[in-house]
């Protein structure tokens, strides 16, 4: 067991429990999956610049990304139908909190001019955060990354109410700016 589902069973569940007096131990707020996500519609024309994108993000995650593709053609974007446009990968499980536990110790502090990520959620209980560089995870060999590229990183949860999702994540080690600092008594 990963060091941080354990914390999470420890101690996140029985304070979520106490904080939000759920009648119910299923209710509890809990992670479900983690999907990150590149666009790399610029890099479309290249097939070469695709599959290091490809490669630089099973490095990251530890799983193999899907290539996503258009749709349907825009002629105003020069973008075809069936054009790879971006990849993206779902972690669940032990990968989902390893991830999130290399993520939360060692990319943010690397993250130049980091502050904490701001705590608003989409309104049903899932937080999505932008990178602009990929060049911050270590597992990446610095000398090898060609192009930055940037990417979101979807966080999803059980619960559908925002306050909820923050706090969960907040305990879980994600670090937020402007949150209030709870004193125990």
């Amino acid at each position: 067991m990963s060091r941080l589902k354990k914390r999470y069973l420890e101690t996140v569940k029985p304070e979520l429990h106490k904080k939000f007096g759920y009648t119910n131990p299923c209710l509890i707020p809990a992670l479900k999956k983690i999907v990150i996500n590149m666009g790399i519609a610029e890099a479309s024309k290249d097939k070469n610049a695709i599959q290091d994108c490809v490669n630089e993000l099973t490095l990251i995650s530890g799983q193999k990304p899907i290539i996503t593709k258009a749709k349907k053609a825009i002629s105003n974007f020069k973008l075809r139908e069936k054009q790879p446009i971006g990849i993206k990968v779902t972690l669940r499980g032990q990968r989902m909190f390893d991830f999130l536990d290399r993520f939360c110790n060692i990319v943010c502090p690397r993250i130049r001019d980091f502050r904490g990520f701001p705590s608003k959620c989409d309104g049903r209980g899932n937080y999505t955060l932008g990178l602009d560089d990929q060049q911050v995870f270590p597992e990446l060999n610095l000398d090898d990354v060609k192009k930055t590229q940037g990417m979101h990183i979807t966080f999803v949860t059980s619960t559908s109410k925002d306050e909820e999702c923050v706090e969960l994540l907040r305990l879980l080690g994600l670090p937020f700016k402007n949150l209030p600092v709870s004193v125990a008594a």
